[in-house]
């Protein structure tokens, strides 16, 4: 492999290692999964999926779970 072709594959390395990076900082995004589930995308390194009736439920508890937090937030840990 001559230099240039290093320098050209390396550049593309480095092309494709940005766009890695910048598609993990994208937003937050849902899909219905293939059991029929409501997958959360972007939050961790997997997605978070709960089927209808445990959205609802959970959803139905974001005032208690931002009392917790508020509770908790001590003893709590931020993801830097």
């Amino acid at each position: 492999m001559s230099e240039e072709d290093m320098k050209a594959e390396l550049d593309r390395l480095k092309d494709e290692n940005d766009r890695l990076k910048a598609r993990q900082n994208r937003a937050v995004s849902l899909k219905v999964s293939e059991k029929g589930g409501l997958s959360v995308y972007g939050l961790g390194r997997f997605p978070v999926t709960l089927y209808k009736e445990q959205w609802t439920k959970l959803l139905d508890m974001a005032d208690d779970i931002r009392a917790f937090l508020k509770e908790n937030d001590a003893r709590l840990k931020s993801k830097s």
